[in-house]
């Protein structure tokens, strides 16, 4: 191989310090998830104060979660699974496997983000329903999500390109992408909402005209000959083996969420049969939900910043630098959650401000941010650990990590605790799942470093 290709290569994963990489990609990867919570929170706060309706609106929004977790679930499977492939691949040197996986990362997201759109259209009032719509705030969740899933292939390839530059040695270009997908978001969203009448149909088309210019620019970059990895013909058609370990991988943050939809649809049933005023008690749902969300994607730029440093050194069979990447990453995770359990605990009346004016809403709303992040300095080491069993391809742990705070703990607590206590049990069921949840983690975490002690032992003894 050339001294040139050479060059292309992101090998200072495998040789400068781990904590100035840890900084250099996840640092970027923050800003673009930190860009990104305020692009989902956008769409809220401009809704919530659309005269008259703002309420209605809000609630409305909250029961296509569901929807968007579930669509999210389908492109994490293609765009994290493409993209610690690459990672793994780059670290073994293997780049024509590479190249093979950015293209069917590209196919397999056209795919699966159009027979998404359209399965979803088909049924679209009768899954709305499903998830929670109400008569009344039914036409403002199909308004927005027609045009949401119009656009659905394209929100797939701009999430999974991301995934791609971030892997490939780019975690600045894909912070760019998610920037300008906010600043356009950002200046679209009031025009099409306020100036051009169209309200909470105006916002999806603001989200989506956002991703399609950013994609375009993406495309550009991934265009470029020069680099190693670009789009070049002949690297597209899908490959058994290469769609296979994709999915594989892909399998834990695809049932991350879509156990988190399944939670939010229980969540919001169980709001409307048990709250006094259901529409309400989703709408606030959906404020402290936009709340914690913030933090929670911090950690997650943390853990993407963290994947290809570990994902490279899993391959290249440097133990020592996956450990330290962990340990720095859990540290700054867990200041980042704790530093939110501060805001959500003692100022949610201030939040809940920003995204209506309603008295009643406000109350509930900084009421349920104060439930929801009772344990929340622990979620930010349960999302760590949980991505970096998947960034080294233990993807059974990373599923079950994945799966026990929604699925074993969460799901269950949601449908018993309000025939006991009514809809504080649906509030006090989130708290009590997060640290139930980090508890397992600490253990499987502890386990695991057991084993890796044991088989450097053994190594250090045939040695």
């Amino acid at each position: 191989m050339s001294n040139n290709i050479e060059k292309k290569v992101p090998t200072e994963l495998g040789t400068e310090k781990v904590g100035k990489l840890l900084m250099l990609y996840a640092i970027p990867a923050i800003i673009a998830q930190t860009a990104a919570s305020l692009y989902n929170m956008i769409d809220s706060v401009f809704i919530g104060h659309i005269p008259d309706v703002g309420a209605e609106a809000i609630s409305g929004l909250a029961t296509t979660f569901p929807f968007m977790n579930l669509s999210a679930a389908f492109g994490a499977m293609v765009g994290v699974g493409g993209a610690t492939q690459l990672s793994v691949r780059l670290g073994q040197r293997d780049y024509e496997s590479a190249k093979n996986i950015l293209g069917n990362l590209v196919t397999l997201n056209i795919v699966v983000g159009v027979i998404f759109a359209a399965i979803s259209l088909l049924f679209l009032d009768e899954i709305l329903f499903f998830f929670g719509a109400s008569n009344a705030t039914l036409p403002f969740a199909r308004d927005f999500m027609i045009v949401i899933l119009i656009g659905n292939p394209v929100t797939h390839m701009y999430f999974g390109i991301n995934a791609a530059l971030r892997a490939s040695g780019h975690p600045k270009q894909a912070m760019y992408a998610t920037i300008l997908t906010v600043v356009m978001n950002i200046i679209l969203a009031p025009v099409f909402i306020y100036l051009l009448g169209w309200g909470i149909k105006g916002a999806a088309i603001a989200t989506i005209l956002s991703q399609c210019i950013t994609l375009a620019w993406q495309t550009k970059l991934l265009s470029n000959p020069d680099e190693l990895l670009h789009l070049q013909r002949g690297i597209y058609k899908l490959k058994k083996d290469i769609v296979k370990g994709i999915l594989a991988i892909g399998m834990s943050p695809f049932f991350i969420n879509a156990a988190a939809c399944i939670v939010v649809i229980i969540i919001n049933k169980g709001l409307r049969s048990y709250g006094e005023d259901g529409d309400i008690s989703i709408a606030a749902y959906g404020i402290a939900n936009r709340m914690q969300f913030i933090f929670v994607m911090v950690v997650l730029g943390l853990t993407q910043g963290m994947q290809p440093i570990v994902g490279y050194n899993y391959g290249a069979k440097r133990p020592d630098r996956v450990k330290r990447a962990l340990t720095l990453t859990i540290f700054w995770g867990t200041l980042v959650t704790t530093f939110g359990f501060v805001i959500c605990e003692f100022f949610p009346e201030t939040v809940a401000m920003a995204f209506t004016t309603e008295p009643v809403l406000i109350e509930q709303s900084a009421w349920a941010m104060r439930v929801m992040s009772a344990f929340m300095p622990l979620i930010g080491f349960q999302l760590v650990t949980t991505n970096f069993f998947q960034s080294i391809g233990m993807v059974n742990k990373s599923i079950f990590l994945s799966l026990t705070r929604q699925v074993l703990l969460l799901i269950p607590l949601l449908l018993i605790l309000p025939l006991f206590i009514g809809e504080k049990g649906v509030w006090y069921s989130m708290p009590i799942s997060d640290a139930i949840a980090a508890v397992l983690t600490i253990v499987m975490l502890a386990i695991q470093f057991k084993e890796w002690k044991r088989e450097d032992v053994g190594h250090t003894i045939q040695n």
